[in-house]
């Protein structure tokens, strides 16, 4: 499938980066990144144009990724929680929910019988931070397949009372989709606008500090670049890129992502299944 069409004054020479989501947009079938899309995003680096990662994963889920593509400076994580220069893995700028808001997280999940996780900030022991949650369900192992990072187990209201603790990254509850309308509006009414929720793939649904989202991630991640003021090109499939595409030049999302997000694109690909962001990489940088 071919991109559907080219935005009015998009000139591929005058872009400098590209903002990479990367479930359902770049990754095909059981998390993988194809050799096809690999060179492509290669090859635009050797051109000049700088790749961003910017993702939900943390540093651990999408290293391999980075790693791959051979791409370095700051990588937009968790949702834009963290920007994280790479591979120094200087901290760029950490964004931290409260401790209240993820109290009340782990109130709704016991009561509603729900799967929920938490990413704690970074410690000595271990610096890139630590996933936790109370239960060994389906879901847990559902996430470890998907990401390759398994939560350790333990008491998250004991962990929350950790001293000099100061905020959590971010929350995760794993579920069926039929339950997330009722989590957004008990969150939204205990907490309006003091958290961003965000759906990050069907079943799951993430909570963070309103201070957060890809875009205010990627317009930290481009000032430290020095390209604030440079084109730039995004591409999303989920309602969590939506805020990505506000803050770069164009938008580009695969075939298969969500209706809103098919919307706001300004350019359409081929499915994440059929190498659809290589052929439009190869289209537009050669």
């Amino acid at each position: 499938m071919q991109s559907s069409y080219k935005p009015q004054g998009l000139d591929p020479a005058t872009i400098k980066a590209l903002a990479l989501d990367l479930d359902g947009t770049c990754l095909g079938r059981n998390g993988s990144l194809s050799d096809r899309t690999v060179r492509a995003l290669k090859t635009c680096l050797h051109r000049g144009i700088q790749v961003i990662i910017c993702t939900g994963r943390s540093i651990d889920a999408a290293e391999q990724y980075r790693l791959a593509i051979g791409a370095a400076g700051p990588m937009v994580y968790f949702n834009g929680a963290e920007v994280v220069d790479m591979p120094s893995e200087r901290m760029v700028k950490a964004t931290l929910m409260s401790r209240e808001v993820v109290d009340y997280c782990v109130d709704l999940s016991r009561t509603r019988g729900l799967y929920y996780q938490v990413y704690f900030p970074g410690t000595p022991e271990h610096p890139r931070g630590i996933l936790m949650a109370e239960h060994q369900t389906k879901e847990r192992e559902m996430y470890h397949n998907h990401t390759g990072i398994q939560a350790m187990m333990g008491d998250l209201k004991q962990a929350l009372a950790r001293p000099g603790l100061e905020g959590c990254v971010k929350g995760m509850f794993i579920s069926d989709p039929w339950f997330h309308e009722g989590i957004r509006s008990q969150l939204g009414e205990r907490f309006g606008e003091r958290i961003y929720v965000a759906r990050t793939s069907q079943t799951f649904l993430e909570v963070m500090d309103a201070g957060v989202s890809k875009g205010m991630g990627l317009r930290c991640a481009l000032a430290y670049r020095g390209l604030q003021d440079a084109p730039v090109m995004a591409f999303g499939d989920e309602e969590n890129d939506l805020p990505l595409f506000a803050a770069a030049s164009y938008a580009a999302a695969p075939a298969n992502a969500k209706e809103s997000v098919l919307r706001a694109a300004d350019i359409q690909f081929g499915p994440n299944t059929e190498d659809g962001l290589a052929e439009l990489l190869e289209r537009l940088f050669g």
